[in-house]
């Protein structure tokens, strides 16, 4: 029977979801359709599929505590492969490909982006499973799906003659860049188009020959990185150098759209129809369409009250959020930013993002709550010379052995107990109690108990950012 090997691919940052979601903490990371992340949902979309490997997640080095957390709530074992830097997505597929075969195993990949949505699970199982067979023969397949509307924001895949091996499929006969609106509606009256799902299923080492011909470069820049990685427990790190000199390309222009032309050791290429409420909730508006819906149009989650609203999305992440009389609208509230957009627009938010970036504003990347391997931050307040955050440490967790330069804190125990240590002593602080750790005093934070520690911490200096930490040693690996 043919090994599957799931490959979820987690790189993305999701800037047209801003500001739910953000670099530091995308979109993939959150439950933005139902109760799970929708990483979580991708690991666990396959299963039930016989022969099954624990997956392979391909993520950026910053999210790597919290991809591996996430799975391992699903009660999965598998492993992550850390990008120390976003190539795209064929050096992602070239080191997850690399990576089965290191022990002489050829798997079929299953080839998946972390931050799309099926509705219907059963539909993609048994696509899958088609595909699975079709791939273990040779050939490199992709999903196209079936288009409802002559839609402008996804990219197009043309189907040619019909396969013969019952699979469903048909050969690829090429790519199409997001078309413009009449263009659009030719594909769909055609009925000849598929969108380009960005799904793909084909051998291990069927991908790697197809690099090979196609672009080397990534290939031996890739065995090059992996050579020289490391794995630390379920993580894979590859050499940053080596890695650093990889070029940057996607999946379907390194490979995919070059073997619709064929060539002298290419491998075949398919696509299969896939009608399974497919969206890759890339905008506002992808969102909207496959959340639950009142009769009014209307999707909204937190504390929100609407009246006299039509086809309006509103989220409340705390505060309540009240809409009179608007139509055809997104609304976005965070602890940190707004957002109010309309539907047609919602491609736009990109742009917000990258003022952002330009202006420097730091909620560009970072959420007000910031996770980190140990448990999370809450800056709930700052102003001249001071700071304050919530802090909550899992039980079992450990903050890195540090100094600041240019700050103190004052701590104070809200709920658990910490372990704490200041230069040269160490002792414990309970509810109700405080500790003051002066401008350049070594010390760590812990948690010595079974329920989770909270407490209050005021940063008082002359600079209070993030990148005045010196550490001596760190649990989680961290420089």
């Amino acid at each position: 029977m043919t090994q599957i090997l799931p490959v979820v691919l987690s790189g993305g940052s999701g800037t047209r979801l801003w500001p739910l979601s953000r670099e530091k903490y995308p979109k993939q990371l959150l439950p933005l359709v139902g109760e799970q992340s929708m990483l979580q949902a991708t690991v666990a979309r396959l299963g039930g599929l016989a022969d099954m490997a624990g997956p392979l997640l391909v993520c950026n080095e910053e999210h790597r505590f919290v991809v591996a957390e996430q799975v391992r709530t699903l009660g999965l074992q598998g492993s992550v492969l850390l990008e120390p830097f976003g190539r795209n997505t064929a050096p992602a597929l070239a080191l997850a490909a690399l990576w089965a075969v290191r022990d002489g195993e050829d798997p079929v990949l299953v080839v998946m982006p972390a931050d799309h949505d099926i509705a219907d699970g059963a539909a993609f199982r048994d696509a899958v499973g088609r595909a699975v067979t079709l791939a273990a023969t040779g050939v490199t397949v992709t999903f196209g799906i079936t288009p409802d509307c002559p839609e402008t924001g996804y990219g197009y895949i043309q189907r040619g003659q019909a396969l013969a091996d019952g699979s469903g499929g048909f050969a690829l006969a090429r790519f199409v860049e997001k078309p413009d609106r009449p263009t659009a509606e030719s594909y769909l009256d055609s009925g000849d188009y598929l969108w380009n799902s960005g799904i793909f299923v084909m051998k291990a080492s069927v991908w790697i020959s197809a690099l090979g011909i196609c672009r080397p470069d990534i290939l031996a820049a890739c065995q090059k990185a992996l050579a020289g990685g490391k794995t630390d427990g379920d993580f894979v790190r590859v050499d940053v150098e080596a890695f650093k000199a990889c070029p940057s390309d996607s999946i379907d222009y390194a490979v995919m759209e070059r073997l619709t032309a064929g060539g002298a050791g290419l491998p075949k290429a398919a696509v299969i129809p896939l009608t399974a409420g497919w969206s890759d909730v890339g905008a506002w508006d992808a969102l909207w369409k496959v959340l639950p819906k009142c009769g009014q149009g209307n999707a909204t989650r937190g504390d929100v009250m609407l009246e006299n609203c039509r086809d309006t999305l509103v989220v409340s992440e705390g505060r309540l959020v009240a809409c009179i009389g608007v139509s055809n609208l997104v609304v976005v509230e965070t602890d940190d930013a707004v957002l109010v957009v309309h539907h047609d627009a919602t491609q736009d938010v990109k742009k917000i993002v990258d003022r952002l970036k330009a202006d420097k504003r730091s909620v560009a990347q970072w959420h007000r709550k910031v996770y980190r391997p140990w448990g999370w931050y809450d800056g709930v307040d700052a102003g001249e010379r001071f700071q304050v955050k919530r802090i909550g440490v899992k039980p079992g967790g450990t903050l890195s052995l540090q100094m600041h330069h240019h700050r103190a804190e004052h701590w104070i125990v809200v709920s658990g107990t910490a372990r704490v240590t200041k230069g040269e002593e160490t002792f414990l602080v309970t509810e109700n109690q405080s500790t003051y750790i002066p401008l350049g005093m070594t010390h760590r934070l812990e948690n010595p108990g079974v329920v989770p520690l909270e407490m209050i911490e005021v940063q008082s200096g002359s600079y209070l950012g993030e990148d005045d930490i010196v550490r001596f040693e760190d649990t989680y690996g961290r420089s």
